[in-house]
């Protein structure tokens, strides 16, 4: 096999491929231990020394600056509240999942990553099934710790950590509805934000894929799964919201109506950080990953609303909570199923005129380039008068 070249123009060794895949083995095996998926290990930053001891293994650099120079990091994130842009390391395995999508030439590349969509499967069914059983108990209170969720965990429905039966139990907590109060409640011409995530907010679908969206393949039929449904968001808004994996890892309703339809879409479980839907010459990740697509029939305006739920790497699975199905009523902020342990998104697409997206989002999405971090309930925009 030949060698490959990345985005950065660096030439891999032929065989670097085998070594990221030995790497991500180690990291996910090594996250079975009680403290493994700290930031002391599964998320440690990519830019700490323990991930430069792991990635030279894989990557051929000389120096620590070089690394770091030519092979991305993390990314800037706005705070909405306070303006202040701050910059959010990568972890060590959302680079390994990021360096798999660059792998290989263009004659190389469809059989590499139908390598890597069975790797990365192979690796979430591996972390599911890890923190579905009672012994994963002991990786809360660490995780916890290392990402400072203390005072986050008294606005839970469920305080105590030791009263969660599985860390993926635990992953999935639910929060109270109080601690997160809707903008503007009263006004049913106003959206909310769908999770506690990194956001970005588009007018059109042509702005995301002008600034944000540059795999190639992305496209709403695609996304959505369904031409005649994508039709009708022809013109329209797209938000997306990531969360990363200290979040709170639930989704709401970003609008009150009635549910019309849920189609479960089979994927893959690529990285979905925005390093890797942000770079050219990529698969796009959100029309490969395994997704669910809700239509909510909006009571404001009658106009469909969509909410995509986006799995993504190390996401053992994507379930809607106790009885949200098809003609179900829904309000706005009201929590509609959790993602289990990884990072995932949510995608919210308007049809054309639906809704004005706030423009402090849109300059920090298109101007900025970055994601905001928003809350649930959190005004994305409003519906005209």
């Amino acid at each position: 096999m030949s060698s490959s070249t990345t985005p950065a123009g660096k030439t891999l060794p032929p065989d670097h491929l085998d070594a990221a895949a030995t790497t991500l083995d180690h990291l996910t095996s090594k996250a079975n231990e009680p403290d493994g998926h700290t930031k002391e290990h599964l998320h440690a930053a990519a830019n700490s020394n323990k991930a430069h001891s792991l990635f030279r293994s894989v990557f051929p650099y000389d120096s620590l600056q070089e690394f770091e120079n030519e092979w991305h990091m993390g990314n800037y994130i706005i705070d909405r509240k306070t303006g202040a842009k701050s910059f959010e390391p990568m972890s060590i395995y959302v680079r390994l999942g990021m360096h798999l999508l660059y792998y290989g030439s263009e004659q190389e590349k469809a059989l590499q990553w139908r390598r890597t969509q069975s790797l990365l499967k192979e690796q979430s069914l591996k972390m599911g099934k890890q923190y579905d059983s009672p012994d994963s108990r002991d990786h809360i209170k660490p995780f916890i710790d290392s990402f400072h969720l203390a005072p986050s965990m008294e606005e839970m429905l469920q305080p105590d950590w030791t009263k969660y039966a599985t860390f993926n139990d635990f992953f999935a907590r639910q929060i109270r509805e109080d601690a997160r109060p809707q903008a503007e409640a009263a006004d049913p011409r106003v959206v909310g934000s769908p999770a506690d995530c990194r956001l970005t907010a588009f007018p059109t679908v042509d702005m995301a894929t002008k600034y944000w969206i540059k795999g190639f393949g992305f496209t709403l039929p695609r996304l959505l799964g369904s031409d005649a449904l994508a039709q009708k968001f022809d013109g329209g808004s797209l938000v997306i919201a990531r969360l990363a994996p200290q979040d709170y890892h639930r989704w709401h309703a970003p609008v009150s109506g009635t549910v019309e339809s849920v189609n479960e879409i089979p994927g893959t479980y690529y990285t979905v950080n925005p390093q890797a839907i942000c770079e050219e010459g990529t698969l796009d990740v959100f029309c490969e990953n395994r997704r669910s697509v809700m239509v909510i029939k909006r009571t404001a305006s009658g106009s469909p609303v969509i909410v995509v739920a986006v799995g993504a790497m190390l996401v053992g699975s994507i379930k809607y909570n106790e009885g949200i199905t098809q003609g179900v009523e829904v309000r706005r902020g009201q929590c509609l199923g959790a993602f289990y342990y990884g990072g995932s998104t949510v995608i919210v697409l308007f049809p054309k005129g639906e809704v004005v997206l706030d423009q402090d989002l849109v300059k920090n999405s298109c101007e900025e380039r970055c994601e905001t971090l928003m809350r649930v309930g959190g005004r994305l925009g409003a519906g005209p008068q």
